[in-house]
């Protein structure tokens, strides 16, 4: 499994990934998740803490990483490709927060990344994952009425006012985790929309319902918990998901990645795999992870050998399954 690695390695990934505005930030589990990125020329607050992270107009990423905290990089197939990032995990036993099933008021927020904001009362909306406190933060005193309202009701639930206004409301959404928030000012798009450009959320009644912290096809070592994840630089797609030539750099500056924070098992699959050579180990290292491992070196050898690709749109549509919105 990943290796643990000293925390002062920790700090220095998270420090470095903060400074490229291609790296994208989530916080979430399984079906509800807050996503932060920023654009290279955006105008970007420092935090006025300890706290690693920043702010910018469109949202917040503030992060309050601990000794038990895992990185663990990963790639997983999908249909067209793979996709890529490093998880950010603690242990089982060390992950809960509130597990809060219903609406509740959590009074004024004052972690909120930006001073201003730090007035706006906090909703915890009762999603009950695990790892995530999925809120919403609001000063507007119709909103925050409304949000008031719906206290002590599932979100979900026939007749809570706020499930036919959140959309029109959009509060602030504000995703917390014991390694830190994430935090999205954006206003949440109608049904059928698209989702902003920059920071937006995600909450899918339909995958909550599964239960899960993560996707089936996440290989998280046994006894961790994904609380979020750091998104580097993809090499074959922007940070909108949409094509761009391949660019070696961005494949080359997340295998070294892969390298000190993946699991070693699987990395030594893949890397036979690239030399043609058998697996090592033995019969107990096979699963779906394993398989996943072959298919993401075969289909990368074939971008670094610079082969065509020729693929219909419903194929160039990548699974986003690894961030919980699939």
């Amino acid at each position: 499994m990943a290796r643990p690695l000293q925390a002062d390695a920790v700090t220095t990934l998270l420090r470095d990934a903060l400074e490229d505005p291609d790296t994208a930030w989530s916080m979430g589990s399984f079906g509800a998740i807050a996503e932060f990125m920023r654009d290279p020329d955006e105008g970007v607050v420092a935090l006025r803490d300890s706290r690693l992270g920043m702010a910018t107009r469109r949202g917040a990423v503030a992060l309050t990483p601990t000794s038990q905290l895992r990185p663990v990089a990963y790639e997983t197939a999908v249909a067209s490709g793979w996709n890529h990032a490093v998880a950010l995990c603690l242990p089982l036993d060390a992950c809960a927060m509130s597990g809060r099933k219903v609406v509740t008021e959590l009074g004024p927020d004052t972690e909120a990344a930006r001073a201003e904001d730090r007035n706006g009362i906090l909703f915890d909306l009762g999603l009950g994952l695990l790892a995530i406190d999925a809120c919403v933060r609001a000063s507007d005193p119709e909103v925050v009425a409304c949000l008031r309202d719906g206290v002590g009701k599932p979100l979900f639930e026939f007749g809570n006012p706020i499930g036919a206004r959140l959309v029109a409301m959009s509060p602030h959404r504000v995703f917390l985790s014991r390694i830190g928030r994430v935090e999205v000012y954006a206003a949440i798009p109608p049904t059928g929309g698209t989702s902003p450009e920059g920071p937006h959320t995600h909450v899918l009644p339909k995958l909550l319902r599964a239960g899960r912290t993560h996707a089936a096809t996440t290989p998280i070592p046994e006894g961790f918990v994904p609380c979020g994840a750091l998104h580097p630089a993809h090499p074959y797609k922007d940070a909108l998901g949409q094509r761009i030539p391949f660019d070696r750099s961005r494949h080359d500056a997340f295998q070294v990645l892969l390298t000190t924070w993946g699991d070693p098992d699987l990395l030594a699959i893949k890397r036979a795999a690239e030399a043609g050579a058998d697996d090592p180990g033995d019969g107990q290292l096979r699963s779906r992870f394993v398989q996943a491992a072959r298919r993401v070196a075969a289909v990368q050898s074939r971008y670094l050998r610079g082969e065509a690709f020729v693929e219909d749109e419903a194929a160039a549509e990548d699974d986003d399954e690894d961030r919980g919105h699939a």
